[in-house]
């Protein structure tokens, strides 16, 4: 699904983000990037969906090196992969439903499509009842939810989340990876770079371990490995 190598990546005031990264994730993984801030682990999720381009070795996504896509092409590339932020970055002018069908708008659906895959996507995040309400309306957890929702209505195959609980209270924060790990059950390939400690190894899933931008680990059902150094 997607694969890394060689890669590495120097910004122009020279820091190096990402140093020699070779990664493989296959079709309906789970894994968490974890590492303190500063390691790369934004600008890995970023190569994935051409915010970042890598300044040596190959992106390839679903077949596709994206680091060669035509800039007219990287559209039809996000719209294969749902992104969820920190921030949520929901539109503050626009109800919970209009935040999650814009998602939509902007690919040219039909009204009758976008009006069924927006009640279905809201539907599966538990918000369906609350589509009129607006971004202030919402609690913090809720809002995440539909930030969720507006990343899934265009059934990707791919869900990066960058920080998903960072925001959130631990009650909270483990409905969220709860909901993501519904997702992924579903055949969504899941990466979620996450600070949260008392998550990872609590689920247990596949860790990749960065510091300095370079992959030191990588476990199949793996722990968050500062937790066993404190």
């Amino acid at each position: 699904m997607i694969d890394f190598h060689n890669v590495s990546v120097t910004y122009a005031n020279g820091v190096q983000a990402l140093r020699d990264v070779d990664l493989r994730v296959e079709r309906g993984d789970f894994l968490f990037i974890v590492g303190s801030t500063g390691t790369g682990k934004s600008t890995l999720l970023k190569l994935i969906y051409r915010e970042e381009v890598a300044t040596r070795g190959t992106v390839v996504v679903d077949g596709v090196n994206v680091g060669k896509l035509r800039p007219g092409r990287i559209p039809k590339l996000r719209r294969s992969i749902g992104v969820v932020f920190q921030d949520f970055r929901l539109l503050p002018d626009k109800t919970a439903w209009e935040n999650v069908a814009f998602a939509r708008y902007v690919t040219g659906a039909p009204r009758k499509e976008i009006r069924t895959s927006v009640c279905e996507a809201l539907d599966l995040v538990g918000l369906l009842d609350r589509s009129d309400a607006y971004p202030h309306q919402l609690s913090g957890g809720e809002q995440q939810r539909i930030a969720i929702a507006r990343a899934l209505v265009n059934k990707p195959q791919v869900i990066l989340a960058d920080e998903p609980t960072g925001n959130l209270d631990p009650e909270t924060s483990w409905e969220i990876i709860q909901l993501l790990e519904q997702v992924n059950s579903r055949g969504t390939t899941m990466i979620i770079a996450s600070h949260d400690q008392h998550i990872v190894d609590r689920l247990r899933k596949r860790v990749i371990r960065l510091e300095n931008g370079a992959i030191v680990s990588d476990e199949a059902k793996g722990r968050y490995h500062e937790l066993s150094k404190s």
